[in-house]
């Protein structure tokens, strides 16, 4: 399902049916073929099969045919961070729930990985804690801090693993079940175009990372797209009057916030005398790792962390069961984008007029 071969890796069924001339079918024959199966393949066929895996050094990989014949894998679960505080819990609760479920349905079982700990912060290639990974037959692999020297060393050891979450490595395909930021955050930022706003800011944080950026993207594009200037801000003073003073002196009147900020923009605005979404409206994008202080009825976005859980996994066992792992399948096979669930709440309304944006702005400098 993924070409990690670039002149060189692990032989496969395809390679030697290729040298041999015949179809990878009759190739599979040969070697797992019983009684009349046997039969349907000629003498001479069979010898230039089995010559071929001479030639080639074939070794038949025991982890697919064990799929292929239904018997269960074991897939090893490892997470950067800590999950199972109850600070933490709600957030990553879902995810490993659908790597559960999916386990369940396809009678695979699950090892979770602890005694690396990634407590310490660091990639576990400096640890050379990598190589405990094959316990298992492939690995789902979980947390915001991971690092990119991981993911280069799993594909250069053709280990079959996925990431809950896009992840970008150099000179690697990385396989991952990601939340589709992009387009969801595309999508609220044209509900707050459609109700009137034009100028809209964004809350990021620094540094950078592929779920931040992905949000970026969208905000970005769809400003652009209606013909509004984008403008972000990283990592912000809300304790001070600069940050709501400058959304007043631009004329803002709505900003999108990365999930892990949203109720610290909320209750900042509402210290600073703005009534939320009458003078500012704010949507969240996503969910947060951490508990909020306070109910909020949202507008925005939820994560599908359930089905990501679960695609990681079906992304993991298509490559333990692909007959040719290093064929010429497409990349994105191993990469999917799940959709997220956009909602309203009562965090966004229509802009304030134009009296109520200038008694907002003098609130906002005082």
């Amino acid at each position: 399902m993924v070409r990690r071969r670039s002149g060189g890796g692990r032989v496969t069924q395809a390679d030697v049916a290729r040298l041999a001339g015949v179809s990878q079918t009759v190739v599979s024959m040969v070697l797992n073929g019983t009684g009349i199966t046997q039969h349907r393949v000629g003498d001479d066929t069979r010898r230039r099969v089995l010559d071929a895996i001479e030639r080639t050094g074939y070794v038949a990989n025991p982890i697919a045919q064990r799929l292929a014949g239904g018997n269960s894998a074991l897939v090893g679960v490892y997470t950067y961070e800590p999950v199972f505080p109850s600070s933490a819990g709600d957030f990553y609760q879902p995810f490993l729930e659908g790597v559960e479920r999916e386990a369940q349905q396809r009678g695979v079982d699950l090892v979770l990985f602890t005694s690396m700990s990634a407590h310490h912060g660091g990639p576990l290639v400096d640890g050379g804690a990598l190589h405990r990974l094959r316990v298992a037959d492939g690995c789902v692999l979980l947390g915001r801090h991971s690092h990119a020297q991981d993911l280069v060393a799993l594909a250069s050891q053709d280990f079959p693993y996925a990431f809950v979450g896009r992840r970008a490595a150099p000179g690697v395909t990385v396989p991952f079940a990601g939340a589709d930021y992009d387009e969801a955050t595309a999508v609220v930022t044209r509900q707050l175009l459609e109700l009137g706003h034009r100028r809209i800011g964004m809350v990021s944080v620094t540094p950078p990372h592929e779920s931040i950026e992905d949000r970026v993207r969208g905000y970005r594009r769809a400003m652009r797209a209606a013909g509004q200037l984008p403008v972000t801000f990283e990592d912000p003073d809300l304790t001070s009057g600069e940050f709501f003073g400058t959304l007043a002196e631009h004329g803002m009147t709505a900003v999108l916030t990365v999930s892990d900020l949203a109720h610290d923009v909320y209750s900042a605005a509402l210290a600073r005398g703005l009534r939320v979404p009458e003078d500012l409206s704010i949507a969240r994008l996503g969910d947060p790792e951490q508990r909020e202080p306070s109910v909020v009825d949202w507008a925005g976005f939820t994560i599908p962390r359930i089905e990501m859980g679960a695609e990681a996994l079906r992304i993991v066992l298509r490559q333990l069961s692909a007959s040719d792992p290093h064929g010429d399948e497409p990349d994105q096979d191993l990469q999917a984008f799940i959709p997220c669930e956009t909602f309203t709440g009562s965090t966004i309304a229509a802009p304030p007029t134009a009296t109520t944006r200038s008694t907002t702005k003098e609130t906002s400098h005082t």
